[in-house]
């Protein structure tokens, strides 16, 4: 939860001084070497690319994702787990069988919420994704998302027609973020937080 409450800027930041320079140092140089057969992990490494966007994205949305979780596993009744000992399972049995598939669509929820998060992200992706309009072959190339795009350009539209696409863009962006975000509203109402639905 404390994670969770880092601002998106101080995560940029140490994002542009700390991971960027050692992925470019060490994480990126061992994956082209490893994967280089592959497209997505071909062309030369500039540390600010798509893969440290997403990586710092995951940073950022893991302890949502986490403290959701942690919730929706906590809901489930005690009865389920003692019914389960009761019945002879064994530790993991009971966390595969009584825990998690109860509380599976819950689980479900939590991830897109946290997908949710992501996409609306702005500040820290900007600072380490290198900010290029191309589309990119390689995960090590600079990239854009939507909400960089605006973050970016919205200053410099002098231009209605400038203007009209930051709007669209933006538009685009909130009807995403607004279906990805009901989806999960859904799955946890339908389902009360947890795999059983409610009677």
């Amino acid at each position: 939860e404390l994670l969770a409450a880092v601002p998106s800027v101080i995560l940029g930041l140490w994002g542009i001084f700390v991971m960027v320079p050692w992925l470019r140092e060490h994480l990126f140089p061992w994956l082209r070497s490893a994967l280089g057969f592959l497209p997505l992990f071909q062309g030369p490494i500039y540390g600010v690319s798509l893969l440290a966007g997403g990586i710092i994205i995951a940073i950022m949305i893991v302890p949502i994702i986490t403290s959701v979780s942690r919730e929706i596993l906590r809901s489930v009744p005690g009865l389920q787990r003692e019914a389960a000992y009761a019945l002879g399972a064994t530790r993991w049995e009971v966390t595969r069988i009584a825990v998690l598939s109860y509380a599976k669509k819950g689980l479900c929820g939590a991830v897109i919420l946290g997908l949710g998060r992501a996409l609306g992200e702005t500040m820290a992706v900007t600072m380490v994704i290198g900010n290029n309009p191309q589309i990119a072959r390689s995960l090590f190339a600079p990239g854009y998302t939507l909400a960089s795009v605006i973050a970016n350009e919205f200053n410099e539209a002098t231009g209605d027609v400038y203007r009209s696409g930051l709007f669209e863009i933006g538009l685009v962006l909130l009807g995403v973020t607004i279906v990805v975000n009901a989806a999960a509203q859904l799955l946890l109402k339908t389902f009360g937080g947890t795999g059983a639905k409610p009677q």
